[in-house]
């Protein structure tokens, strides 16, 4: 498992070290089923990102980093193990038009406080529902 998880890492470090280094407007980026649990700082380079896909991964918290990305519109955190977000910071994102949140352990709070302040779709699944193990 462990050498699985490095090798996730690497894949994912080195597709945005490619990223950052070839200056292109990258505006993909497709990291889904990697067993990742947090994102690399390089990240945060990729001022040209317009979607993102974190799908099928093991994040816990919401990688607050995507917040600082002005030109996302499209994030997928789909059946990954997130139960609280940074719905505030989202809110703010002026190019965000999806997040998808769906087969998360999302928490009441951020399924109250969200609707009233986001202005972007935000896809989740039924209270309660979890999507069965593979």
């Amino acid at each position: 498992m462990l050498k699985k998880m490095g090798e996730a890492v690497a894949r994912v470090a080195r597709k945005v070290n490619e990223t950052v280094e070839s200056g292109s407007d990258t505006l993909e980026l497709r990291l889904e089923g990697n067993l990742l649990h947090r994102l690399p700082n390089e990240v945060s380079t990729l001022q040209h990102l317009k979607a993102i896909d974190l799908s099928r991964n093991q994040f816990r918290d919401f990688p607050e980093q995507l917040t600082t990305l002005p030109a996302l519109e499209t994030i997928n955190l789909e059946d990954n193990d997130i139960v609280d977000v940074p719905v505030e910071k989202l809110a703010t994102m002026s190019s965000l038009h999806s997040v998808n949140l769906r087969s998360n352990p999302l928490n009441a709070e951020v399924r109250a406080i969200a609707p009233p302040l986001i202005k972007f779709h935000m896809l989740v699944s039924p209270e309660g529902a979890r999507a069965p193990p593979p």
